[in-house]
């Protein structure tokens, strides 16, 4: 069974659940490109930009492109940002950062009309002219020389964000904000010199700035905005819906998940296991939810391939746990560092036999955290594998959320079908784990009380838990199983529609793909109207 998220050029009679359904039009619509080599500092600038820019209120939304490798090879960061919330990244560039003379030239043929190139003064195969011509603004700057004035050529990234913000005439207030909370760590004397470069490039960029068109002026009084992941809105919601033990084996695009799991675990009073391997990972979060605890594992297809097995022994033995699978391109090692969706089938038809399982693919960064929360509900609830499909654009992307949003408050953990202490003291007559029941889920009981003492194997079993071959045992036991997802079918949501009633064309999705689709349907119909 899959949740899915699926938009179209019409509405239902249900809103959209991730906003109105008519198109917002925005007064400011822009996107920035930052790119680079590997090791220049491309994606931290960039996901530093985008939360100077968020802080005033204004909707971003940025995404890195890097190989998979640790130095070298072109790396380029694109950030939108608007007065509207944004759904997806979109072309053309109206700033471009080259920190390499390659990367402008990769990037020449994406700019829009009256674009800017801001790049140091000192690159000699650079054709001002040749921008001219393209109606492309040159802005060339001495943005090494600004960096080595106040320590190391290595600001020459921090140089480059002043200057884009000067030439946008956007106040570096709040770059120099964030400038502090991401080198505090680094002492007073690093932060000052990339307050010092910041200052003096956004100086040089409104200087440069003359005529140029496009700007981002401070809009003033508008809320501050939270900038999120959909790894980390996953792991907030997986806090707020109790979840108290992770284990994983890192695999990109799944490990920023882990990674932020496993930062704030003491404080959170979560355990964090770093597994020898996935298949060590996902047996440790069965054990974990087999006593008790909301427990999860993070990976991509290729280690969800090794885990299939203990998948399947979570589905017989009936114990709760999520499962985080972070797609990229397969088979094999694949794409480590692109999205793909091709996990889909695997993750519905995976394991040998038939079990059920609930599969939930949200669309958005706010869908994360809710789909975290629903997870770990319908785990607990029907004492099954949930799976939740993410992808490495849905993993990466960074969007500026409204803190309102993620509904902390309504989060609520459902705990309906596990006995409660007072519960077992009542029970008369012996405990039976896997009783036949009318929805399929059995009354759990967690280890440790002595009216609960049952058997747990992976071989086909009977009410107790003991090992039964049995015919008319395996039928029912198999039909209680299965009759979980007849019970679940009535939890699972209809699609999310958006656009006009009377739309010529319906465009159908899933999970990641709903923003740029979302967008899409927009400029379709506005185009039209």
């Amino acid at each position: 069974m899959a949740s899915q998220d699926r938009t179209a050029s019409r509405t239902g009679t249900r809103p959209d659940a991730a906003g109105a359904a008519a198109p917002e039009t925005a007064t400011v619509d822009l996107s920035i490109t930052i790119g680079g080599d590997a090791g220049q500092g491309v994606e931290s600038s960039g996901a530093g930009f985008t939360r100077a820019l968020a802080r005033s209120g204004l909707h971003v939304f940025s995404m890195p492109d890097y190989r998979s490798r640790i130095r070298g090879g072109h790396n380029f960061y694109q950030i939108r940002v608007a007065d509207r919330p944004l759904y997806s990244h979109a072309d053309p560039v109206h700033v471009l950062i080259g920190l390499t003379e390659e990367s402008i030239k990769i990037h020449l043929d994406n700019l829009a009309p009256r674009a800017a190139v801001i790049y140091d003064r000192d690159f000699r195969r650079v054709d001002a002219e040749e921008l001219r011509r393209k109606y492309v603004r040159p802005v060339p700057l001495p943005l090494a020389e600004v960096a080595k004035k106040h320590g190391s050529k290595v600001l020459m990234n921090t140089a480059s964000l002043g200057a884009a913000a000067g030439l946008l005439h956007y106040p570096v207030g709040y770059l120099e904000q964030v400038i502090k909370e991401n080198f505090a760590d680094k002492g007073d004397r690093v932060v000052e010199a990339n307050l010092a470069v910041a200052r003096e490039g956004w100086k040089l960029g409104r200087e440069a700035s003359g005529d140029f068109p496009y700007r981002l002026p401070d809009p003033g009084g508008r809320p501050r905005r939270m900038v999120l992941h959909g790894n980390h809105a996953f792991a907030l919601g997986a806090v707020a819906a109790g979840c108290r033990f992770i284990a994983a084996y890192p695999m990109t695009p799944g490990t920023s998940l882990f990674e932020w799991m496993t930062a704030h675990a003491q404080e959170l009073g979560i355990v964090s296991k770093h597994a020898e391997d996935e298949i060590a990972a996902i047996c440790m979060a069965i054990g974990a939810g087999h006593a008790g605890a909301r427990a999860m594992t993070t990976t991509s297809g290729g280690g969800f391939s090794l885990m299939v097995e203990a998948l399947g022994m979570a589905g017989m033995v009936e114990v709760p746990v999520v499962v985080v699978i972070s797609q990229r391109g397969g088979p094999s090692t694949g794409l480590p560092t692109r999205t793909e969706q091709g996990d889909l089938l695997f993750a519905i038809n995976a394991s040998q036999g038939e079990f059920p399982r609930i599969v939930l693919a949200p669309g958005t960064v706010d869908q994360c955290f809710e789909a975290a929360v629903r997870a770990f509900n319908l785990a607990e609830h029907y004492q099954t594998p949930v799976i939740v499909l993410l992808d490495q654009y849905l993993s990466n992307h960074l969007r500026s959320v409204d803190p309102d949003t993620l509904r902390w408050q309504e989060v609520r953990h459902d705990r309906a079908t596990t006995l409660t202490h007072p519960q077992l003291d009542r029970l008369g007559g012996p405990y039976l784990r896997y009783r036949d029941t009318d929805t399929g889920v059995s009354p759990r009981a967690i280890p440790g009380h002595p009216n609960a003492v049952y058997a747990i194997t992976t071989d086909e079993h009977d009410e107790q838990g003991h090992i039964s071959e049995e015919i008319e045992n395996r039928r029912q036991q198999m039909s209680k199983r299965m009759r979980k997802l007849d019970t679940a079918r009535s939890e699972m949501r209809g699609p999310a529609w958006h656009g006009p009633e009377d739309a010529d064309l319906t465009l159908i999705c899933w999970g990641s793909m709903y923003g740029p689709v979302r967008e899409a349907v927009d400029v379709f119909n506005r185009d039209k109207g």
